[in-house]
Order: C-alpha cells, then structure tokens, then sequence
C-alpha cells in the first residue's frame, strides 16, 4: 500500500503564529507512513522572522526527513534585500524517483489583482515494476482567470502523457534523446485554490475521449455522496474569514485511479492555515 500526503505548510507558520518545520514533520508522520510527501509554500532565503535569518527550508526538511529523497521547484527564483530566495512546492519521495521536471504556470494579465509567479513539481517514481507521475501545484488564489489558466495547463500535462503513450517517439540509448518514462498514471495534487464545482474543477475533470485515463477526483471517487472535508479555515479565522471550506486535493487517473482505497483528511492539526490529506493506493504490479 502506497501512502502520498499533500500539505500546504505555510512555510511551517502555524495558527499560533510561531514557525515550526519540526511540528509540521511530527505532524506528517502521525498521520501514516507515506512514501511520499507533497508540501506547497516552501522557500529559501526568505525572511520569515524578524531579526532571525532566512532559512533554506529545503536543507531543513531534509535533515528531519533523511530517509526521503527532495525534489523542490522554485515558482519564484529571484534577488531580493537579503540576497537570492526561492518559493514553490517540494516532493519527498522514498521511493525511487526516476525523472523530475518543474512546469512554470501560465499568468495571464489581470489587472490590479494580487498575484506571484505559480508552478507545478513533477516527480516520475517506481515502485517494483510500477511507475506513476506525481505532480504537485499550488495555484493563484486573487485571480479566477489566472487560476483557470493554470488548471488548463495541468490537464495539458496530463493529455500530452496520454498522446506520448499513443504516438511513442523515436529514442536513443543515451543522451537527450534516450527514454524517458512518461506514465499516463498519474496523481496530482496540492493546494489549487478553487472551490468544489468552480469552472476550474470542472475544466481539470472535463471527460475526455478514454475515460478509463480520464482524471477524477479522489474524494468523490471514495465518497460520491459526502460533502468535502474542510482543508483550510479550520483554525485560522484570520485568514479564512468563510470559515471551513475545501481547496485542497487530490486527482488521479490511469491505475493511481483503480488503486485508489482511501482519502483522509486531517482536521486536528492547527500547525498550518492548511490542512494535511493522504490517500492510499494499491499499485497493480502486473502494470507497468
């Protein structure tokens, strides 16, 4: 069984105000044993205390993490007062991983709305004789018509692994050009700021053509007549004045789809404004 959490940490800034990347690992490791770890809003060199210096979030979580692998993609790489910081999303991974790449959203003009430079991490891992992609996103949350773009994007990831798959192309042995894995079965995941039945939802689980390669919805797989969990506006009222609602989650497709056995949500930590979801998969190892 294949455990893969998704948090957005906030950096490790929980509702108590105080940064905590040590509780935000205890925090992960009471919910399981995942294989794999997708954590949004990580960074570099980034003041988040007065007085203190910038810390390398990713150094820090691989020290408390030694047994994982990290793969971190920088949505915003730039000099700034206090030197070169980094912000994006980051994926740890025990399981091997084989290929990694990092996808810059699209950010169509929008007029005096807040908005940053977004990205996707992708991870290509094996497990036995099975291989899956693992992405994950943290999307615009000002901008609707920004957000909308990028989920597009994410689902342009997905039917370009799909049309590899049907037109393979021509490989050679070694170099650029040799081969390297691309599975349709996919899982992407992460905090994408758009509501349950948005235009974006629905855009990300538009049916295609191959429906059995089709992207869904995790939670409404498992539990197609249960209301979302709330994955953000738990504890922290500040920021989420709404109150509990979903913008966390997690898609899949291809046999991360059929292996699907269990989503859950964990309402109890206050170590983030987010809250931190796993789903469990069970890998067909006659697939590959």
């Amino acid at each position: 069984m294949i455990q893969i959490l998704s948090w957005n940490i906030q950096n490790g800034k929980g509702v108590d105000g105080e940064i905590s990347l040590t509780r935000i690992v205890e925090q992960i490791r009471a919910m399981g044993d995942p294989q794999i770890i997708c954590l949004q809003e990580v960074s570099r060199g980034l003041p988040l205390i007065e007085g203190q210096p910038a810390p390398d979030q990713v150094l820090e979580l691989s020290d408390l993490l030694p047994e994982f692998e990290c793969v971190f993609g920088a949505a915003i790489d730039a000099a700034g007062t206090h030197g070169r910081w980094q912000f994006g999303n980051l994926i740890l991974s025990r399981l091997p991983v084989e290929s990694q790449a990092t996808h810059i959203l699209p950010r169509p003009g929008d007029r005096d709305r807040k908005q940053m430079t977004r990205q996707a991490t992708e991870v290509v891992v094996r497990d036995g004789a099975f291989r899956w992609r693992v992405i994950t996103a943290h999307l615009e949350f000002h901008s609707a018509a920004q957000r909308l773009a990028q989920v597009q994007r994410l689902r342009q990831l997905h039917e370009e692994a799909r049309e590899e798959d049907l037109m393979p192309p021509i490989t050679s042995g070694e170099g650029p050009y040799q081969s390297i894995p691309r599975p349709t079965d996919v899982i992407i995941c992460g905090d994408f700021n758009m509501l349950a039945g948005s235009d974006e939802y629905r855009t990300l689980v538009d049916p295609k053509k191959n429906a059995s390669t089709d992207l869904a919805d995790a939670w409404t797989l498992l539990h197609p007549e249960e209301d979302y969990p709330p994955t953000c506006g738990v504890h922290d009222r500040e920021q989420w004045a709404e109150g509990p609602h979903c913008r966390d989650f997690f898609f899949v497709s291809g046999q991360a789809r059929a292996g699907l056995k269990r989503i859950v949500v964990n309402t109890t930590t206050d170590a983030s404004d987010h809250q931190p979801l796993m789903i469990e998969l069970e890998a067909d190892s006659d697939t590959k």
